[in-house]
């Protein structure tokens, strides 16, 4: 009777550690409690006991770093759709497993970004939440698995008006003319930690960036196009791959400047968490 089961009443968030230390860990925490208040979930994240559980579960598990989800669902309620209360008794749970090791060639050459049919769907709410109903990305990795010669890629969700959205797990920027691009919130897409923690690189590093709503045609024009997301960190696209099959070679075919800067910049906040552990 858990409508996190029921109806999809609950959230997630899955980060990473690096030297047993949760990255971004209070950001993460942040969201699940913004989204919580507006499901109606009654929750405060108690911060030292959700660090000790993560700890706990690392060394159970034998792992220096791990890939870790915390979930939080509504709890049990009666059968029907409820109005007018609040979750007053929901359940959380942590899991972990090792992280996984995605190619090296990702990094250091780039990855191919694959063009979606499968649309972003609308968000739940005023804007998207990293909730439970997650058909829609299920869906879109469903048709990214079925396209021949994609193996290996992310796919690019666009919005039912063909705005360039996100990934099905990663948020999207691209650069042109020394400018950094991501879309606007208002695309629908989810409010990244990583994207807001990149964002705020690019503005400690002078980086102009803008968010809005772009087109294909714009990515076809980009300098540099990569992708952003809890576990992977930054991760360069190489080649957009269009729906037709048609590859579009980004840039000089390898991570540009600004991708290069703010992966440094973003590797330099992970070694300093790591290193406080």
């Amino acid at each position: 009777m858990d409508h996190g089961l029921m109806y999809g009443m609950g959230l997630f968030e899955t980060f990473r550690t690096y030297g047993g230390e949760p990255f971004l860990f209070e950001r993460h925490l942040a969201r699940m409690k913004r989204g919580a208040d507006e499901l109606g979930i009654a929750w405060s994240p108690d911060h030292a006991a959700l660090r000790a559980e993560v700890g706990a579960l690392l060394n159970a598990n034998g792992l220096a770093d791990a890939y870790i989800r915390l979930t939080l669902t509504a709890g049990e309620g009666g059968l029907g759709l409820p109005s007018g209360r609040h979750y007053e008794h929901p359940c959380r749970i942590v899991y972990v497993k090792a992280l996984p090791e995605p190619p090296t060639a990702w990094y250091a050459e780039g990855r191919t970004l694959q063009v979606l049919k499968t649309p972003r769907n609308t968000p739940e709410g005023a804007e998207r939440l990293k909730s439970l109903h997650y058909m829609n990305g299920i869906l879109g990795r469903r048709e990214l698995d079925g396209i021949p010669g994609a193996e290996g890629a992310e796919g690019l969700m666009l919005t039912r008006e063909g705005f360039a959205a996100e990934g099905i797990v990663s948020n999207l920027f691209f650069a042109a003319g020394g400018t950094l691009y991501t879309p606007a919130i208002g695309t629908g897409i989810l409010p990244g930690i990583t994207r807001q923690f990149v964002l705020e690189l690019a503005a400690q590093a002078g980086i102009e960036a803008k968010e809005g709503f772009y087109t294909i045609a714009d990515l076809n024009a980009a300098d540099e196009i990569f992708l952003t997301g809890s576990v992977q960190g930054i991760v360069p696209v190489r080649v957009l791959r269009h729906g037709d099959g048609a590859e579009k070679v980004v840039g000089r075919g390898r991570p540009g400047p600004l991708t290069v800067r703010l992966t440094e910049e973003y590797r330099h906040y992970t070694k300093e968490t790591g290193n406080r552990t």
